[in-house]
């Protein structure tokens, strides 16, 4: 009798245990992105009374248990979500993948300009010591907008070190007070309070990126991820990632 009472109760468990899987949503991708996705979760949930829980950071990091549960991915750039499907076509259903919103770069400073940097001509400068990120949504982004101005060569010679990801350079920033600037996306600034301050570029030589979003096969058959994507094409969502530098 007992053991059938305890495979009467396994048994009446295992749906309380599968609705609890099903009520949260795992969104994976880059750090850039993380804060309007966060909050977008955040407001998502509330009104559907679910979790949406998204990991941000480097794809070593997380792709592990995206592949084990994720059920999108978002991309930091266009081209970073491209790579990260190229490498992992069993994991994707690439006919769900939608764009967006875009963010453009800025020059982030130190605080107070102390340099007196005003534009990409100025990064040209004697003594500006400039950091740069070779990837993580930025690969190419200084050389985009300083091509536009014939400024390539020497805004190269002002570049004293190169990071993979954003991560590991705002650990840099922070420590090393040798840079003075940093070509980078607008956005960075709105999470780097009282670290930086951002000088604008103009519009005539402005570079966007996009931010894109892809269900996995998982995701695939789960109403809540296909109303996410809904949702993160509203206008409420849009009103997040503009408060947080995108366009």
């Amino acid at each position: 009798m007992k053991t059938n009472f305890f495979c009467l109760c396994a048994a009446l468990a295992l749906p309380f245990f599968s609705i609890a899987q099903t009520d949260t949503l795992f969104v994976y991708g880059p750090g850039g992105p993380l804060s309007p996705f966060k909050e977008c979760a955040a407001n998502f949930g509330k009104q559907n009374n679910v979790v949406v829980q998204v990991v941000g950071g480097p794809d070593n990091v997380w792709r592990d248990n995206a592949i084990q549960n994720g059920d999108l991915i978002f991309g930091g750039a266009e081209y970073m979500l491209t790579a990260f499907i190229a490498n992992n076509e069993n994991l994707i259903e690439k006919s769900t993948r939608t764009s967006l919103y875009q963010r453009g770069a800025a020059i982030l400073v130190r605080p107070g300009n102390p340099k007196n940097i005003l534009g990409i001509k100025d990064l040209c400068k004697k003594g500006v010591r400039i950091m740069d990120v070779n990837g993580a949504g930025q690969l190419g982004m200084w050389e985009d907008l300083a091509g536009k101005q014939n400024l390539i060569s020497c805004i190269a010679k002002n570049i004293i070190r190169s990071f993979p990801n954003t991560a590991l350079a705002i650990s840099d920033w922070k420590s090393n007070p040798d840079y003075d600037a940093w070509i980078t996306y607008s956005s960075w600034n709105k999470n780097l309070d009282k670290l930086t301050e951002a000088v604008k570029i103009s519009s005539d030589i402005q570079v966007y990126r996009g931010t894109p979003i892809v269900m996995t096969k998982k995701g695939y058959k789960s109403r809540m991820a296909k109303d996410f994507i809904q949702y993160l094409k509203s206008d409420d969502a849009h009103r997040i990632f503009q408060k947080w530098g995108w366009e």
